[in-house]
């Protein structure tokens, strides 16, 4: 089974929104994924202006609560996507999955017309990487 971590500093924000189209992907798609989502320095709650954006878009995120991401976590992910961190103080010496990196700048504290252009950059960019997920690419 493919397992995808999506992690992020704070998982308020930018591994939350991707974790959430995820799980929109997933379903559509038809597909056998695992979703896990953790950040290296969890905050208290998820950004009001991520919880904005996402109603929008007719995804309701605001009973999630940020949470750590753990070594067993990574162990057991296939792909892990970071967002503004790092997994090396969390991921297992021997661990063989894929890693990458999105460059989306962190939401917190910006003017939502900024979240929102974040918003849509992970969404874009969940949908590619379940195209490749879809076809084994």
């Amino acid at each position: 089974m493919t397992t995808v971590a999506f992690v992020c500093s704070g998982n308020a924000g930018r591994s939350q929104m991707a974790t959430a189209f995820a799980e929109r992907e997933r379903e559509r798609r038809g597909l056998d994924v695992e979703l896990l989502t953790g950040g290296t320095d969890p905050a208290d709650r998820i950004h009001r202006e991520v919880i904005d954006v996402m109603d929008e878009k007719g995804i309701d995120v605001r009973d999630r609560e940020p949470r750590a991401i753990t070594p067993s976590d990574v162990e057991s992910a296939t792909h892990v996507v970071t967002m503004g961190c790092s997994i090396e103080g969390v991921r297992p010496a021997d661990w063989e999955g894929e890693t990458e990196t999105w460059e989306v700048a962190h939401p917190s504290g910006d003017a939502i017309d900024a979240t929102r252009a974040q918003r849509d950059e992970i969404e874009r960019r969940v949908s590619d990487l379940f195209d490749r997920i879809e076809t084994g690419g």
